[in-house]
C-alpha cells in the first residue's frame, strides 16, 4: 500500500476539508512494538490526560510490525472510544522509532504535535504537567525529577548521556530523551536522520540552535511495569553514536559558517 503500510485502519470522528487545515491542538504518535501488555493502558492514559486538560487532540499508532497481540488491542481501543480520533497503521517491515517518528508527523492533522511510547511509562499526571503548556513556548522539554523503579545504573548512563550531549552541542538542557512538544510543522521539516533513541538529542539540538523558545518541565516517570527495555540494545547504542557525532558536526558548521 502506498506509504509502505500494509493497512491503515481510522477510529472515531476524521477530519474533513483541505489538508494543509490543522483542526486538532495537539497530535499525538504512538510508538508500538510488541507492546500487547502495556499498549491498552498507554492510550487510556493518554486519552484520560488530554480529556483533564480539555485539549482538543488526535492519535495516530503505528505499529512497527508486532508479532504479538498488540494490534488486537489497539483495535479494541479504537471500537471502544468512538469519540476519540484514532487511526492505526501497520507498517510493511520494522522502520524503527525514528523513522515511524517523522512519518506520523505528515500523517497527523494538528498545530502541535508528541511523541508517545507505548510502554506506559508516563502517569497521567506528567502528561497533565505537559499537555497544559502546549503553546507556552515552541517547545516544551520534560526532565525527570525520579523515574519510579528505574535501576541505579540505568540512572548514572541517563546522566552522563545528558552531561555529553550539553558538551558536545554547547547547549544546557536537564535532559534529551524526554519527548518534546513542538509545532508539527517543525518536525516534517527539520526531523533527525539519526535512528534509534538517539533522535531526540539530534532533533531538540537542531531546534535550539535555529533559536527557538522552550521551557524545560519537571515530572515523574516510572519504569514499564511490563515486558523488557529496548533502550540498550546495540542497534540503539550505535544510534546514539550516530546522533552526536550529528550534533557535533552541526556545532562545527554553526562555527564556520554561521548556519544550520
Amino acid at each position: 500500500m502506498k506509504g509502505g503500510f500494509s493497512e491503515i485502519i481510522a477510529f472515531g470522528p476524521q477530519p474533513s476539508g483541505p489538508e494543509s487545515e490543522e483542526p486538532f491542538q495537539l497530535g499525538l504518535f504512538v510508538a508500538c512494538y510488541q507492546e500487547e501488555e502495556n499498549i491498552l493502558a498507554t492510550l487510556e492514559t493518554v486519552a484520560a490526560a488530554c480529556r483533564d486538560v480539555g485539549i482538543s487532540f488526535e492519535i495516530v499508532v503505528i505499529d512497527d510490525c508486532s508479532k504479538d497481540r498488540s494490534v488486537e488491542k489497539i483495535k479494541e481501543f479504537g471500537r471502544s472510544h468512538p469519540d476519540i480520533p484514532l487511526t492505526l497503521y501497520l507498517n510493511t517491515r520494522n522502520e524503527g522509532l525514528a523513522n515511524n517518528y517523522a512519518e506520523a508527523a505528515f500523517l497527523l492533522r494538528s498545530k502541535w504535535y508528541r511523541l508517545i511510547c507505548g510502554d506506559n511509562v508516563e502517569p497521567k499526571e506528567t502528561l497533565v504537567s505537559i499537555f497544559s503548556q502546549v503553546g507556552t513556548a515552541e517547545m516544551l522539554i520534560p526532565y525527570n525529577i525520579e523515574i519510579r523503579g528505574r535501576h541505579p545504573l540505568r540512572r548514572i548512563i541517563s546522566r552522563f548521556y545528558t552531561v555529553l550531549v550539553n558538551l558536545i552541542s554547547g547547549f544546557n538542557l536537564r535532559y534529551y530523551n524526554g519527548m518534546v512538544v513542538t509545532r508539527r510543522k517543525y518536525i516534517m521539516r527539520w526531523h533527525s536522520n539519526s535512528h534509534g533513541f538517539g533522535f531526540q538529542a539530534d532533533l531538540l539540538t537542531r531546534l535550539l540552535s535555529r533559536g527557538l523558545s522552550y521551557r524545560e518541565i519537571p515530572v515523574y516517570g516510572q519504569e514499564r511495569q511490563k515486558g523488557d527495555s529496548k533502550a540498550l540494545t546495540f542497534r540503539n547504542l550505535a544510534s546514539v553514536a550516530h546522533s552526536l557525532q550529528n550534533i557535533l558536526i552541526r556545532r562545527i558548521s554553526l562555527a564556520l559558517y554561521k548556519q544550520c
